[in-house]
């Protein structure tokens, strides 16, 4: 071979070599990156181009998908009562991607998940159209119905757990929005989305998982826990020393209680029950910041939880002495999401073992076949056995005949504990209606729930955790005990 076609051939292999670098690059380097940018609309498509599988809730879908006219996207997603589930399942929009379980079961839902890859191969020699599966939650729909009810047009969330498994029974959040309405892409959507999103009620907000409020008295429960576990009283029943006025440590400011209520030195049980605030203020310095945050860790604070949707972290912060002692009341920068503070009600009801919440009981094969069942997980535990009963007799008393005789169920043991949390400079805003609450049968504790009431129409005096929150709890609690008899 002479010179010049030597050299042509090196250099057209030059070119074949830098094309098939190139190739693989693009189609193994890059491939991920290439697949999940915006821009990439063929992905996108490939996803609406068939039906997507279903989320379900007591054996029924509560999604669907329709045929689109005039679109590239065949089908496109559609909710049954979509303002009831948008907090559970989120949203899924050819234009505006998804969220939350939408988003990460995506995979199973559009068929192409890994667990899938069976019936995408069978599917390939019988000719059948590509299917998605199905994701089956843990949600109990008379539960979600009854927390959407008791809410009512006001600001608020509730959340419920299965103690025993850390299941998700309902995840309400208003006010709230339906999915469906910007589902497709056209200018109609576009204008439906924005609309939600300047609304000043902030209707997409999940506030069951991404508000974190003081959680007012409530935390009294999770202060009484850290007060018991770190040995500073034992008997539930016995004087603390406790005297009224209390001052706050290093300031001249006395912490005052609520209305005309017997806190002087009184025992742990009767500081709960009347929620009396010198008592768990001065029970919160006297364990110091250090103790205070232990206590709280090991009720799941100061770390996100995945449900598998990410909540946000509740916190209780490293913090001066007089700070400490106000967030050992639920105030300063003490901060819960609604899911923390079921999980707080959770873990005592379940005598001290805290379980990861999830909602996500099964994903199913289009079939309907199972390929993966979730298995309940321990968390931490929260505080000892003897201790939880001894705070479960101490929320009890609180429902029987203190702040929460409004959660009371006939024939139904129920342990709770009332909170009216103050926020805003200087208290300027109306405060925060909580309860959390368990409901004990003979087989246990089938449910442990948490409500925030944010009623900005309510007149400040009549807003508390046992006017507002405790009655939604009740009715909640009931819809779980009923469903399973």
């Amino acid at each position: 071979m002479n010179k010049p076609l030597r050299r042509i051939a090196i250099f057209c292999g030059i070119l074949m070599l830098a094309l098939m670098v190139r190739t693989n690059y693009l189609q193994y380097v890059r491939a991920d990156d290439l697949n999940t940018r915006d821009e990439n609309r063929r992905i996108r498509i490939e996803r609406y181009a068939h039906e997507r599988g279903d989320i379900i809730v007591d054996g029924k879908a509560v999604t669907g998908s329709v045929e689109t006219d005039g679109s590239d996207f065949k089908y496109k997603r559609v909710w049954k009562d979509g303002p009831l589930w948008a907090p559970v399942t989120g949203y899924s929009s050819q234009a505006f991607d998804s969220s939350q379980l939408e988003s990460l079961e995506d995979g199973i839902l559009t068929g192409n998940d890994d667990q899938l890859f069976f019936n995408r191969t069978l599917s390939m020699f019988t000719g059948d159209k590509k299917q998605g599966g199905n994701v089956v939650t843990t949600l109990n729909g008379d539960a979600q119905r009854a927390a959407f009810k008791g809410l009512g047009d006001k600001k608020g969330s509730v959340v419920a757990l299965d103690p025993k498994s850390g299941a998700i029974l309902a995840l309400a959040s208003t006010p709230s929005y339906d999915p469906s309405v910007f589902a497709g892409n056209s200018n109609k959507d576009s204008e439906a989305r924005q609309k939600l999103l300047k609304d000043k009620d902030k209707p997409m907000l999940n506030r069951a998982l991404r508000e974190t409020y003081p959680p007012g008295s409530t935390f009294k429960v999770v202060t009484a826990a850290a007060a018991l576990e770190n040995g500073l009283y034992d008997d539930i029943d016995a004087k603390t020393e406790s005297p009224l006025p209390w001052i706050l440590p290093q300031t001249d400011r006395e912490l005052q209680n609520e209305g005309n209520i017997p806190c002087k030195d009184a025992s742990l049980r009767e500081a709960l029950r009347w929620s009396c605030n010198t008592v768990f203020g001065k029970v919160s310095d006297d364990l110091g910041n250090q103790k205070m945050i232990e206590q709280t860790d090991k009720f799941g604070f100061n770390e996100e939880v995945f449900t598998p949707v990410r909540a946000d972290a509740s916190i209780y912060p490293e913090d001066n002495r007089p700070q400490n002692a106000m967030a050992g009341i639920g105030q300063a920068s003490n901060r819960a999401t609604p899911l923390q503070m079921a999980m707080v009600a959770s873990a005592i009801a379940n005598d001290g073992k805290l379980m990861q919440p999830y909602m996500v009981a099964e994903r199913q094969a289009p079939n309907l076949d199972p390929v993966y069942t979730h298995e309940p997980e321990e968390l931490s535990r929260a505080v000892s056995g003897e201790n939880a009963q001894k705070l479960q007799q101490m929320m009890e008393t609180v429902v029987k005949d203190g702040t929460g005789t409004n959660a009371q169920i006939p024939g139904v043991t129920v342990g709770g504990k009332t909170g009216t949390a103050q926020h805003g400079l200087n208290n300027s805003e109306k405060p925060y209606a909580w309860f959390i609450s368990y409901a004990k049968t003979d087989n246990g504790s089938p449910v442990a729930v948490a409500v925030v009431v944010e009623d900005g129409n309510a007149n400040r005096d009549d807003i508390s955790g046992g006017g507002l929150a405790a009655p939604i709890a009740r009715d909640v609690m009931k819809a779980v005990i009923d469903s399973k008899k």
